[in-house]
């Protein structure tokens, strides 16, 4: 995250700080926090779709998955896939192929260090909100100023320190189908040189769907060390073991019949995602002047998996004849994947120009290999696995301020990446090797120029447009998506497009206790080469290069807080997020103009809350989601639905209390679905969505 030099502080063109939160109370304004103000300042700078959210006002609501956490970023689409942490998560329609396996699409930092591995997938691990203070949300090619070139952008999780956070932090909460949420977090400034801040949190869960328990545990830390009056060190530590099993996904038949139930194939196969994670991180700033300063970061992370994923496929060859059927494949993935990565930034303030110079590097390797799956336990190794890959990711950005309403934004990134999978087959019964091989591998560059330009047309509002060239390389999942079955040293090109947005964001006060916060963007982008994994029967994936799609929409997030009194005792506040979503192959040799499958036509996702001034708050909140397809032939219809819910709650400085319950009505509905090629009447795509559901918590805080 850069960092705000005194001199940017006192700039003219510096001083607003639009609320682009999540929500419009101003309950942060009580601890000044010059990195989060710093934060807001950058983002009224974006000259795109960028949010910032503020994870302490998710603490009055039930956040049990990061599905939670982006309820409200316009253009992000994000569901539990079973209730649990599987989540299935896409940015202006990153991600939507088959297999959604790797998770890839949206780069994730933490402290603005990778989480994300360095071939881009997000499969092992993705981030607990809750142990983050606030994140940045920066939507497409907004996501330069990370390095990332991502089709659906980045998202940097800031994470409290004892330097702004409470002495001591308590939550707990739980409801229906046995969840249970617990966090307890510790901090203390020892002096003025050294802080430290400690928590431990855990979660169980039974399901809504039968095999579908979770239980996970996790420990996050991190320690300050003031080195002198311009430098400052901290180290950050974490670890977290998650182990959830999964329900599979149902046909049709199955869904409307019961939609509780898993499929024969979870359950015979007993499918799981196990994963332990351990993580540690160093990052270094230096505040060279009142004009400039340097960051530098360093992180290492290694993530065990255990993953049994597919059943026993049997083919009996010889008909109604003597012999039995045989097994021809099945799938239990065990390995250990480790990832390296340093960051640098620089950044200097140079009359109207805030310059910022920038480098990622990373390293990632996969050991281990893909086994025969007998009920969730290895039957024979089949694939010795080692991957590697690497990223180096440079940019560069300017926020010229020719004068007080009008900014300029030119910026610059550079690619450069190494992809390499080396899988060996393996005879599952002798262990002898054999000639099932495959070693793709290749090497990918690009360069990425930006332009942005940003109007101030009122105090706090903001009008901007943007022209950025995408450039994402696959994923090591991509280029192993078909050794499962074929082997072949195939590579695959890189994604690339160009991508314009309008849009505006800003809070206006209609006086001291009437309040509208909006931020909406408009965007379109070309893609050749967008990568999608095809499915052309169950447990089998072929991921390729499409020659050209079209990714559009519009994203919005229109909220305020209106008085129902002239004191604002009492108050109205509602909250909308709608996206609307264009993501079509275009002209394409097989399928032509359909629309690309997962992602729905549109989505609504509101509340609206009356609130009185002593911290009370209830009203109703509603889904609305369009229909989407399960195939790329667009001949599967997934019908779209509408939910209703209710949440209610008290705060004051020290306590919180809520109580949250959702789809009142009871409606059966699809969360997500996986994607084939040409899905059928028997084709197992769909994860039903949760049931009517209740859910409560308390904080306190000392």
């Amino acid at each position: 995250m850069a960092k705000e030099s005194p001199k940017e502080a006192k700039s003219p063109s510096n001083t607003v700080q639009l609320e682009t939160m999540l929500v419009t109370d101003k309950k942060d304004q009580k601890k000044a926090d010059p990195k989060l103000a710093a934060t807001r300042v950058e983002v009224d700078q974006s000259a795109g779709g960028v949010t910032l959210i503020n994870l302490e006002d998710l603490q009055d609501r039930n956040v049990s998955s990061i599905a939670d956490f982006f309820r409200y970023v316009p253009g992000v689409w994000a569901a539990s896939q079973s209730g649990n942490d599987e989540v299935f998560f896409s940015s202006r329609g990153s991600n939507l192929d088959a297999t959604n396996f790797d998770g890839n699409g949206i780069k994730l930092l933490q402290d603005g260090l990778p989480v994300t591995a360095a071939d881009g997938n997000n499969h092992n691990r993705i981030i607990d909100p809750l142990a983050a203070q606030y994140a940045t949300v920066a939507r497409g090619g907004n996501a330069l100023k990370y390095g990332a070139s991502t089709l659906g952008g980045a998202v940097d999780f800031t994470t409290p320190t004892a330097q702004n956070s409470p002495m001591a932090r308590l939550s707990l909460s739980g409801g229906s189908f046995g969840e249970f949420l617990g966090r307890g977090t510790v901090s203390k400034v020892f002096n003025d040189k050294f802080d430290a801040l400690l928590t431990a949190e855990g979660k169980l869960w039974d399901g809504y769907r039968d095999h579908n328990k979770q239980d996970r545990v996790g420990v996050y830390g991190n320690f300050g060390w003031k080195i002198t009056d311009s430098i400052v060190n901290r180290t950050y530590l974490s670890y977290i073991n998650n182990n959830q099993e999964l329900p599979g996904q149902l046909t049709r038949e199955e869904f409307e019949r019961n939609p509780k139930q898993a499929s024969k194939q979870a359950v015979g196969g007993n499918y799981q995602l196990n994963t332990e994670t351990e993580r540690v991180a160093n990052k270094t700033t230096w505040t060279i002047d009142d004009r400039s300063s340097l960051e530098v970061g360093v992180s290492f992370e290694n993530q065990k998996l255990y993953h049994p994923i597919v059943d026993k496929v049997m083919v009996d060859f010889d008909g109604p004849g003597p012999m039995q059927p045989q097994e021809v494949f099945s799938l239990l993935v065990d390995t250990q994947q480790q990832d390296w990565g340093t960051s640098a930034r620089y950044n200097l303030h140079l009359d109207n120009h805030d310059l910022l110079l920038g480098m990622n590097f990373g390293i990632n390797s996969v050991k281990g290999g893909n086994y025969r799956n007998n009920g969730g336990i290895r039957n024979g190794l089949t694939n010795q696995l080692r991957n590697d890959a690497s990223t180096v990711e440079v940019f560069a950005q300017d926020h010229w301020h020719i004068n007080e309403r009008w900014t300029l934004t030119p910026a610059l990134q550079g690619v450069f990446a190494h992809r390499e999978v080396n899988s060996i087959g393996v005879n599952p019964v002798t262990g002898a090797l054999n000639n099932q091989n495959s070693h793709p591998n290749d090497n990918y560059q690009g360069i990425n120029p930006s332009l942005g330009l940003a109007y101030r047309f009122d105090k706090n509002a903001t009008a901007y447009g943007n022209v950025t060239r995408l450039y994402e390389p696959p994923t090591n999942y991509n280029l192993s998506d078909n050794t499962i079955t074929n082997a072949g040293d195939a590579s695959l090109k890189a994604m690339e497009g160009t991508s314009i947005e309008v849009g505006t964001r800003g809070t206006h006060d209609f006086n001291a206790i009437n309040t509208m916060n909006w931020d909406v963007s408009l965007y379109y982008s070309w893609l050749n080469n967008e990568i999608l994994s095809v499915s052309p029967s169950q447990g089998l994936s072929l991921a390729k290069n499409i020659p050209n799609t079209i990714h559009a929409g519009i994203e919005s997030l229109i909220a305020g807080q209106f008085a129902l009194d002239d004191k604002g005792t009492h108050s109205i506040a509602p909250m909308f997020n709608f996206t609307y979503n264009h993501f079509n192959f275009d002209n394409d040799p097989v399928n032509g103009n359909n629309r690309l499958p997962a992602a729905p036509s549109y989505f609504l996702k509101g509340e609206l809350l009356y609130r009185h001034s002593a911290g009370y708050f209830v009203g109703p909140t509603v889904d609305v989601v369009g229909r989407r397809y399960g195939d790329f032939a667009n001949s599967y219809k997934i019908s779209g639905y509408a939910l209703l819910g209710a949440r209610a709650g008290w705060s004051n400085d020290h306590y919180k209390v809520f109580f949250e319950a959702r789809n009142l009505l009871d409606k059966n509905y699809v969360s997500s679905n996986s994607v084939q090629e040409r899905a059928g009447a028997g084709s197992q795509i769909l994860n039903s969505g949760a049931p009517v559901s209740f859910f409560g918590g308390v904080e306190v805080t000392f």
